[in-house]
Formats: structure tokens, C-alpha cells, sequence
């Protein structure tokens, strides 16, 4: 629910915009002034704080948690976390391989954290996402690559209109294989020059994921209508599709 109270004082005007919603918890109540005769700085300031209150966890709330599934016989699994997970698993979800992609939490203490937990920045852990993939069809390469033209991978703590340590860009390794490809994969992007600046994502060992709500699961495409996907997490996809098309599944070429 968002409520606006408007409040003349003089030549300013002064919005005060609650947002009781998820993002409350981060992001906390702002006051914008303005001149009151100054309609497109005022149109400009509301657009950019709308984008800002409606980020990635908007909207829906409950602690009704999605199922976790085991690896099937010859499937792989994957851990990555690249800012919100909804843009992140839309992308992993759309390669040649995946099978499945669960959104969570992963890289800190708390188990079974509620998004209201992870949001607080007390848990440790940053928006996760868990791949399930078929090694014969996708290599954990091509994934790892994958995964770094799904986000940017040189903002430190945030991504975009996200900012806390929850959105940081992370890779786990469940193998010494698996971090040396992670390693290798960072450095060649770096040596690319691809970004303007260095990676600064966290390559940790794999201890534990945990699935986030149910209404998380698969957002992407189930709510289209969000100014948020429209705004910041289609733009990521669809600069995704473009670097990884030779390996997207064919609908999303």
C-alpha cells in the first residue's frame, strides 16, 4: 500500500511518500522538496523515487517457502547470487541445460531465513539462485560465464536501484575444479575488458542454500505488470539474451 501526503510550505512543496511494503524494511521513508511551479523536476524526482520503493521484493509478503528438490540421476546443481534474484533466475532459466532454477538465500549463518530477515542485512546471506543443469547440454563454464553477463559483476553491494550486501555478486564452488573454472572465467573477463572495471565478485565454498518464498519463485514471468520488471529487470534480460545467444534455449533467441 502506498499512501502520498502533500504538504505547501511557501514557494516549496513537500511529498512525503510511505511505502508499506517489503522495501520499507530497506529502505525506510523519504522526503523529497521542490518548487512548487517546477512540474518536470517534480515528475522526474517522483519517477526516480517510485523505481527506488519498488525494488526487487515489492509487493507481496508471507513466509510460505518453496520446495527444495534434489539433483535427478546425471543433473548438476549450481550456486550463484548477482543482485535480485528475479532477473537472475529468468536468465539462468532461458540456457540450453537448465532444468530448473530455485530462488534463495545463500552465503550466511542464519538458516531458513524469511526475506524480511536477509532485507535486515543481519543474516549474511545475498538473493541466491540455484541451478539445476544437465552437464551433457551445459558445461559449468559456460554457466559461470553465463552468470557474469546476467549482472554486472563489478558493483560492490548493489545492483542497480538495489543497494546492501544482500545484492552482492557471489559464486560458490562445491569442487576444487569448480573454483579453479570460477577463478579462471573471472580473469579472462577481466583481461576482455568487457567492464570498464574489475570483478569484485566473492568466489566462496558452497555451505548451504535456502529457498526463498513460493511467491518469488518464477516472478519474472508471472508479473510482467511490475514497474520493476519493466524497468530494471527486462533491460538485464534482454542485454543477457544478446551476450549469450548461442546458448539460449530456442524460444528466447
Amino acid at each position: 500500500m502506498q499512501t502520498f501526503t502533500t504538504t505547501t510550505i511557501t514557494t516549496f512543496t513537500t511529498i512525503t511518500i510511505l511505502l508499506n511494503n517489503d522495501h520499507l524494511l530497506n529502505c525506510g521513508q523519504r522526503i523529497f522538496d521542490f518548487k512548487r511551479n517546477d512540474c518536470m523536476k517534480r515528475i522526474i524526482l517522483y519517477a526516480a523515487c517510485l523505481l527506488l520503493f519498488t525494488g526487487c521484493a515489492m509487493g507481496q509478503t508471507g513466509n510460505d517457502f518453496a520446495a527444495l528438490p534434489k539433483p535427478t540421476a546425471g543433473e548438476e546443481v549450481a550456486t550463484f547470487g548477482g543482485g535480485c534474484f528475479w532477473s537472475m533466475s529468468e536468465a539462468m532459466s532461458e540456457l540450453k541445460g537448465v532444468n530448473k532454477v530455485v530462488s534463495g538465500y545463500a552465503g550466511g549463518t542464519v538458516k531458513n531465513p524469511t526475506y524480511e530477515e536477509v532485507s535486515s542485512k543481519t543474516t549474511g546471506h545475498a538473493e541466491s539462485v540455484q541451478i539445476y543443469y544437465d552437464p551433457k547440454v551445459i558445461s559449468f563454464t559456460t554457466l559461470a560465464t553465463a552468470f557474469f553477463f546476467a549482472h554486472d559483476p563489478t558493483e560492490l553491494n548493489y545492483q542497480g536501484p538495489d543497494e546492501g550486501t544482500e545484492y552482492r555478486s557471489i559464486v560458490f564452488y562445491r569442487t576444487p575444479e569448480e573454483k579453479t573454472i570460477l577463478e579462471d572465467v573471472i580473469k579472462k573477463i577481466n583481461q576482455s575488458k568487457h567492464y570498464p572495471a574489475a570483478i569484485v565478485t566473492q568466489v566462496m565454498p558452497f555451505k548451504a542454500f535456502y529457498p526463498a518464498e513460493k511467491y518469488h519463485q518464477g516472478y519474472y514471468r508471472l508479473n510482467g505488470d511490475n514497474p520493476y520488471i519493466a524497468q530494471v529487470s527486462e533491460p538485464k534480460v534482454m542485454k543477457f539474451r544478446k551476450a549469450m545467444k548461442a546458448e539460449l534455449k530456442p524460444e528466447f533467441r
